[in-house]
């Protein structure tokens, strides 16, 4: 059932399986909202202007696989909202005004595979933030306000194969906050202003077949960063871009030049990775400098 109106609709029949209210001007919904039709199986209510949820609107339907709450102006999440969610699979919370995040949000989401927070506010996130999420298998938390990650944010799932940090304030990358994630493949970090990975950031991802580097503070990189990604040990299967960051060519960037030009066949962006100092080679491309060595 679709429906545009500026109220939820007050009559919903007994059978239904999909409802979208999209679009509309809707600012709340009654907490028995969702009462009459204990059987849905996806609630599409992007695009409106909804600022608070019941915590017992999801109670009736726990049987929901989808749950699409995006471009709406929510600021927090009730506790306790998702605990009859049993089923759920998706859920999408893009371009709200979520800000200060509680480790009560998520709790119930034992089936959760896809997590959308991205286009928020969120400046930190607690350590046990995703911890019953054992399903996740994507989660997209860029373009918020987050400076720091918690070491132990991602102990929850198991098998989380891609995660979206871009555009966010992140400074640094430690070596613990992707080490219990074995099955990654895709990793955006662009947009950011790191100035820093951790030698042991990326060990153990070796599945990892995306790499977004872009758009940061990196200068320069510890030797090895990089050694588990790639040739020799695996050919990276959708490529990786380190560009426009302000690397330093002297020799503490030798390793990672190396590197590129072992893998410059998955490599985006060739011209736009260049040498920011010393003077000799700003300006130089990065796979040039291996091809010529030290200056």
């Amino acid at each position: 059932m679709c429906h545009g109106a500026t109220e939820f609709p007050s009559a919903l029949p007994a059978d239904t399986l999909h409802l979208s209210v999209e679009f509309s001007n809707l600012t709340q919904l009654p907490a028995a909202a969702l009462q009459a039709c204990r059987r849905l199986r996806e609630l599409h209510l992007s695009s409106n202007r909804l600022q608070a949820l019941s915590p017992r609107l999801l109670a009736p339907v726990p049987g929901l696989r989808v749950l699409d709450l995006t471009r709406n102006e929510l600021r927090r999440l009730p506790p306790g909202l998702f605990l009859a969610s049993v089923a759920l699979r998706t859920l999408v919370l893009r371009d709200n005004r979520l800000r200060d995040a509680s480790a009560r949000w998520l709790w119930g989401l034992r089936a959760l595979g896809h997590l959308d927070l991205a286009g928020n506010q969120l400046r930190a996130l607690p350590s046990g933030f995703f911890t019953g999420l054992r399903a996740l298998s994507s989660l997209d938390l860029g373009h918020n306000l987050l400076e720091t990650l918690p070491a132990g944010l991602l102990r929850g799932p198991r098998r989380l194969q891609r995660l979206h940090l871009e555009g966010n304030r992140l400074r640094k990358l430690g070596d613990d906050l992707l080490a219990p994630q074995p099955f990654l493949r895709v990793l955006f970090l662009s947009d950011n202003r790191l100035a820093a990975v951790a030698a042991g950031a990326f060990r153990g991802l070796r599945q990892l077949d995306m790499l977004d580097l872009s758009n940061n503070s990196l200068s320069s990189t510890p030797p090895g960063l990089l050694a588990s990604l790639g040739r020799p040990t695996r050919d990276m299967q959708d490529g990786f871009d380190v560009s426009h960051n302000p690397w330093v060519c002297d020799e503490d960037l030798w390793d990672l030049c190396r590197w590129l030009h072992t893998n410059r066949h998955k490599m985006f962006s060739q011209n736009d990775t260049r040498c920011a100092g010393p003077e000799a080679l700003r300006g130089r491309r990065l796979l040039d400098v291996k091809e010529l060595g030290s200056p």
